[in-house]
């Protein structure tokens, strides 16, 4: 279930790897599965045009023999019959389910209804998204994770007004810690975007569009445009009277037999780690999905894998390998960051749980070594 990086990599292995039974995959947009990451970087930017995030042509999918039903919606699931009842009234049995249906954007409740106001998890959310910041003189951005962050980056060289706002005291604080969080709030001040860490959004003002933003303090940003990215919710609604186990994401490690999960949706229990994880990350997606399929192949396969994720925002990219524990302590080994090209380690407990590389990919592959011991 779900036509997405996982479903189809999910799809595509199992034929690869000799599958001759029948595959079906579900997927509730109109396009062809398509690659996400390209959305809040390049088809913002225009440098990509929509349809090169596709994985391949619908024919790909045809001479594969694989099924690709879109605009298309899992409604429910039966474990004892092993059926699912689709949108279109249909109930499609199976011997193998891969859940593979990501997340779904948190929105604002009050005035997200607004024109101009915006999401961004699909291509029609990016296409819409980029046509109103060419039209846009201001733009605010509500939250500052790694969607955020990316979209305020790309705004700002779209020559837009931007504003980026979170609760935490600085952009990715959360994830990747507050220091870095304060390298990135530098460098998108050195870009001229206005960083407003510390606080929330009370409402969105506008009668029928969006106008401004009202901040926490009571104090209102001037705003043609919002994109609200404060965060994502596994989608899951529709399990929920299935009794498949379900918590933040479906729970992997009590699945019954014959049912899979891979991508944002997927949650399990790290080895390595010492930690439940839930993914929200491309390369993860294209590992689970294989893990999957091998399952479904009769392979007793583990999945233990070294987290992978990276961010492009201007001139920066940062790759970061591991678990970023919320105590961890970042500790430069390599470079220089006031030259925004370093190496650092994340230590948690006495050991090395992350490493990330600002600007220093070939260097960082070798750190990655550290983690493979863990």
């Amino acid at each position: 279930m779900g036509a997405s990086a996982a479903g189809s990599t999910t799809a595509q292995t199992l034929r690869r790897e000799g599958f001759a039974g029948a595959i079906t995959v579900i997927g509730d947009e109109p396009h062809l599965p398509y690659d996400r990451p390209p959305l809040s970087k390049q088809v913002l930017l225009g440098s990509w045009p929509a349809e090169r995030t596709s994985f391949g042509a619908g024919t790909t999918y045809a001479e594969q023999g694989i099924d690709l039903r879109l605009a298309t919606r899992a409604t429910g699931l039966d474990l004892a019959r092993r059926e699912v009842a689709l949108s279109t009234g249909e109930a499609l049995g199976w011997d193998h389910l891969v859940v593979a249906t990501g997340v779904q954007p948190v929105r604002l409740s009050d005035g997200h209804q607004l024109a101009g106001v915006h999401v961004l998890r699909t291509l029609d959310d990016a296409v819409a998204l980029r046509k109103s910041l060419v039209d846009a003189a201001s733009v605010v951005v509500v939250g500052a994770g790694f969607l955020g962050s990316e979209t305020a980056a790309a705004a700002r060289q779209l020559g837009c007004e931007v504003t980026l706002v979170d609760l935490a005291p600085a952009p990715l604080a959360v994830q990747l810690g507050a220091e870095l969080g304060w390298m990135l709030a530098e460098l998108h001040a050195a870009n001229g975007v206005r960083v407003v860490g510390g606080s929330g959004v009370t409402r969105l003002l506008g009668e029928s569009a969006v106008e401004g933003v009202e901040l926490s303090d009571g104090s209102v940003v001037k705003a043609d445009a919002v994109l609200v990215a404060v965060g994502s919710r596994p989608v899951t609604d529709w399990l929920d009277t299935s009794g498949l186990p379900c918590g933040d994401g479906v729970l992997c490690d009590e699945a019954p037999a014959g049912v899979h999960a891979a991508g944002d949706v997927a949650r399990w229990t790290s080895p390595r780690f010492g930690t439940s994880l839930r993914l929200e990350h491309r390369f993860n997606a294209t590992e689970q999905a294989v893990w999957a399929a091998r399952r479904i192949l009769g392979q007793e396969v583990d999945f233990d894998p070294i987290p992978y994720f990276w961010t492009d925002q201007y001139d920066a990219r940062i790759q970061v390998y591991g678990v970023v524990a919320p105590d961890a302590r970042m500790v430069v080994v390599a470079g220089d960051p006031a030259a925004r090209k370093f190496l650092a380690h994340y230590v948690s407990g006495g050991r090395v749980s992350a490493v990330l590389g600002w600007n220093m990919p070939r260097e960082l592959r070798s750190e990655r070594a550290l983690l493979t011991a863990i």
